[in-house]
């Protein structure tokens, strides 16, 4: 099981992706905290609909959203925190809420000091929100054997009705 968490996002565009990714990545859900995007969902740039199959809950505390998850479930904080864990060198729990800062802030001490474990995408500056979202459950896909099905069948099922190209063999 695992879930994405944002601290109070001010960005639709942000959300949208981040819930397309959860989507494409199989995670199985968001938790929002803050007042800057109630509406958010309204706006969403998620163009496979993630939103009516994956639950999008606003929350009032991470800390007390990540206690009502199942037992076992790891807090994994994902921000340019010195001491943090580089991403390649993470090993992802089987169940975990990973949990990344705002826009324009970063994340409450608080948090950190709870989290389980602390990991950044090594970068020269930092990624938006929704990159990084992207970039730890592609890493997470990876590391843990990602979706049933691969090949042709895998990219049948996952691109839009509008692509249709194949490679062309020699």
């Amino acid at each position: 099981m695992v879930h994405i968490g944002i601290i109070n996002p001010k960005d639709m565009t942000n959300v949208g992706s981040v819930l397309r990714a959860i989507g494409c990545f199989q995670a199985d859900g968001l938790l929002y905290t803050g007042n800057r995007y109630r509406t958010a969902l309204r706006y969403c740039t998620d163009t496979r609909n993630v939103q009516e199959t994956v639950p999008a809950t606003h929350v009032d505390d991470l800390l007390e959203a990540h206690s009502q998850l199942p037992a076992g479930t790891r807090l994994v904080c994902v921000e340019l925190v010195e001491g943090a864990t580089p991403l390649p060198e993470f090993e992802h729990p089987q169940q975990a809420l990973y949990v990344f800062g705002p826009e324009d802030g970063s994340l409450p001490q608080s948090l950190v000091n709870a989290a389980d474990a602390v990991v950044y995408v090594p970068t020269v500056g930092c990624l938006n929100l929704a990159a990084t979202a992207n970039i730890l459950l592609y890493d997470r896909h990876v590391k843990l054997g990602g979706p049933a099905g691969q090949g042709d069948d895998l990219i049948r099922a996952s691109r839009d009705n509008n692509n249709r190209l194949k490679v062309r063999k020699s």
